[in-house]
This record gives structure tokens, C-alpha cells and sequence, in this order.
């Protein structure tokens, strides 16, 4: 579905002014500050908090592909279920997230050697350790994009548009990512340039992130965001992998639609519109998951779900001794008062 009016101008492309959103707690002293931005969306997409500056552009980085796999559904891709899900995907690896990438090649009658995407070794720790063990070199299809670069291909030959570049900014298919980007982010991007895995990516907000995966967790069952929402909740582990956080986050609350991106960047949405959208300014995960969680509590989730996310301590002697904790400005306004 797209929205009507036109989107505002671009985020502002600046330092983006960062402020502190986690303490790496040591002994009760606090003995490291991680710097980042957050913003907090109420259902009808009014901020709710803003921490930080989350109206600055920002790469988004994988948390885009949402985006990316609704605007191939849009142009024609006949992709659901766990395919889809895949196509929206950081998957760490696994047989079946190969097996997925091929079945969306073979469907359009390609192969692997028609990706475009860096080789590399698996993102999944395990699956990468395994990989190396037995000599397997680095791979388009191992690496985490694949899938949604085989999606890619797929819509090319859908439409009659050209492979050999399709990563180009200028091809059709880019431009009509770009065109669907602004519509769901209300926006126009700041600036585009290359992601990790070759694909264009285009710099919007953390707000404007935020706002575009509420539009997409909110879509009509059937309507390309839908399709992509339900996928996505759905298989959850097709998006990222066994034991990532992501999908288990996704499982720990009841219709959320979560994505990650590599620098510490995380969006999350829930069926009713409420969103949130971090970035952590030093790319640490070990802030990005507790500062999520957080932020989903001010967004109004219970904290009792969230309580596995609240952190991995931080261990001293093999026992622990603190933990990475968001900063107090994060808590919910009742339990700031505490």
C-alpha cells in the first residue's frame, strides 16, 4: 500500500549529537558509556521519547531489508512464507537458509554464479567454525545477504529488467527500492552509498526507520508490507538463525517485527504501530540488545517478556560482577521515579 502525501525532505546529514543510552556497570562504578540514539513511536506514529538524535541521517544498514523485500513484493516478487522471510533476512548460514537461496534462484532459472553479493564465510558462529573446519572456501551463497540478493535477481527476471546490474543505483530495480524507502520512511534519503554486501544503501533516520517498519507491521494481511510482516513473524530463524537474538525477540513478544543491522542498529514494530528504532554509535551489540528492550518497555511491552534481554553480565574471577544497563533516562516514567 502506498501512502499518499509526499515524503518531507531528507534527514539532516550531520555528527549526528549522540547521548548516552547503556553504562558498562563494573562493581557498582560505571566503567564505560556507550554513546547512541533512540526514538520511541506511539501507535499513531507520534514520538513517544527521543534520546539522542534520532532525526539525523543515519545507515541504516541490514534493518533496511524489510523495506527492500516489500518493494520487491510490490514489483511483482511471488515470494512468502519462510522464501520470503529469507529475502528479508541477515541469515547466519544454515543448510536451510542455502537451500532457500537456491530455491529463490532456481524459481527464475538462475543459479549461484548469477549473485552479485561479497563472498564470505557464514555470519553464524557455529555454522562459520564448521564451515572452516571442513575447508570450505568463502562464498556468495554463505554470505548473509544472499537471499535477499537472490530475491533481487528474482524480480529482475519478473519484470525484464537486466542482472548483470542490478546492484547499480541507477537500474529499475534500485529505483524502485529507493521510491519505496521514502514512501514507508515519509522521508527522502539523505545520501546513498554501498552496503557490506554490494547493495545500495540509502541513509534515512533512525525516525524515519522506525516510522517505515510500524507502516510495515501495521499492513493488511495480503498488501506487500503485510506479506512481508507475516513472513517475517512467522519464521523468524529464516531471518537471522538459530540462537540469534533477533528471533528470539521476535518470539518473546507476541507480533513484533524485528530487524538488526550491522553497527549496532535495531527497529522493532508491533502490530498496533508502536515502534522503536536504535543506533548505537559505536556499533556494540552488547549495548543494542539491552537499549532495544528497553525502549520496547517505554514503548509499553511488559518487562517481564524483555527480561532475557536485559544484557549478558559482565563476569570478573568467571562470576559476575555488573552488567551493560541502559542509562536511567530510558526507564519508563513510573519506574524513573523509583
Amino acid at each position: 500500500m502506498r501512502h499518499s502525501t509526499l515524503p518531507a525532505d531528507a534527514p539532516p546529514v550531520r555528527e549526528p549529537r549522540h547521548a548516552p543510552v547503556a553504562h558498562l556497570v563494573r562493581g557498582g562504578l560505571v566503567e564505560g558509556v556507550h554513546y547512541g540514539s533512540v526514538v520511541v513511536l506511539g501507535p499513531g506514529g507520534e514520538p513517544l521519547f527521543r534520546l539522542g538524535d534520532p532525526e539525523a541521517a543515519f545507515h541504516p544498514r541490514s534493518a533496511v531489508k524489510p523495506l527492500q523485500a516489500a518493494a520487491m513484493v510490490r514489483a511483482g516478487l511471488p515470494l512468502d512464507g519462510e522464501l520470503l522471510s529469507l529475502a528479508a533476512a541477515s541469515h547466519s548460514g544454515e543448510e536451510r537458509h542455502l537451500a532457500g537461496t537456491r530455491r529463490i534462484l532456481a524459481a527464475a532459472g538462475l543459479t549461484e554464479r548469477h549473485l552479485r553479493n561479497v563472498p564470505d564465510l557464514p555470519f553464524g558462529a557455529e555454522v562459520r567454525d564448521s564451515w572452516v573446519r571442513d575447508g570450505r572456501a568463502p562464498c556468495r551463497l554463505a554470505q548473509n545477504c544472499s537471499g535477499k540478493h537472490a530475491a533481487m535477481l528474482h524480480t529482475c527476471v519478473l519484470n525484464g529488467w537486466p542482472l548483470e546490474d542490478y546492484l547499480d543505483p541507477a537500474h529499475p530495480l534500485q529505483q524502485m527500492i529507493a521510491e519505496t524507502v521514502e514512501d514507508l520512511t515519509g522521508q527522502r534519503i539523505a545520501q546513498v552509498t554501498v552496503d557490506g554486501c554490494g547493495a545500495p544503501l540509502f541513509s534515512v533516520s533512525p525516525h524515519g526507520l522506525a516510522r517505515a517498519v510500524a507502516r510495515i507491521a501495521t499492513a493488511a494481511p495480503g498488501t506487500p508490507e503485510g506479506r512481508v510482516a507475516d513472513a517475517m513473524r512467522q519464521h523468524p530463524e529464516m531471518a537471522s538463525g538459530s540462537g540469534r537474538d533477533v528471533a528470539a525477540l521476535m518470539r518473546a513478544v507476541p507480533g513484533l517485527l524485528a530487524k538488526d543491522g550491522f553497527e549496532g542498529v535495531q527497529v522493532a514494530a508491533l502490530p498496533d504501530g508502536r515502534a522503536v528504532a536504535v543506533k548505537i554509535a559505536d556499533g556494540a551489540d552488547r549495548a543494542r540488545v539491552p537499549v532495544a528492550a528497553a525502549a520496547l518497555v517505554r514503548a509499553g511491552v511488559e518487562p517481564e517478556a524483555l527480561a532475557a534481554f536485559a544484557g549478558q553480565p559482565l563476569l570478573g574471577g568467571g562470576r559476575p560482577v555488573g552488567a551493560v544497563r541502559p542509562v536511567p533516562a530510558l526507564a519508563p516514567p513510573a519506574a524513573a521515579r523509583v
